[in-house]
């Protein structure tokens, strides 16, 4: 088991930025792909973001590379997303995952991710 706790959610104006932080609670952290996913009200959760294991590779949505970027701090059982440039449409409840074998079916499924954070709310306002 794996808990996974986000924090540094908030509400800023556009063109603002956040930095989301996630911390796992096992030591085997560094053994997971991370992902970032966001649900809006009404809508399917999002494939936002990944990184592999060492950090060495990372996936981005299309939509959003660029603006957001995800990385990782082993030794702090932690793994980050820098949002910058942010628009109303950013706005929605943004969580982390965890997975170990995501190559199946994708770092974008979140049917590729074993454990989840609770979310934390991010609120862009124009």
């Amino acid at each position: 088991q794996v808990e996974l706790v986000e924090s540094g959610g908030g509400s800023v104006q556009a063109g603002g930025s956040l930095r989301l932080s996630c911390v796992g609670s096992r030591r085997t952290f560094n053994s997971y792909t991370m992902g970032w996913f966001r649900q809006a009200p009404g809508q399917e959760r999002q494939f936002v973001a990944s990184i592999n294991w060492s950090g060495g590779e990372t996936n981005y949505a299309d939509s959003r590379e660029g603006r957001f970027t995800i990385s990782r701090d082993n030794a702090k059982n932690t793994v980050y997303l820098q949002m910058n440039s942010l628009k109303p449409e950013d706005t929605a409840v943004y969580y982390c995952a965890a997975g170990l074998n995501v190559q199946r079916m994708g770092v974008s499924s979140p049917r590729s991710y074993d454990y989840w954070g609770q979310g934390t709310q991010v609120t862009v306002s124009s």
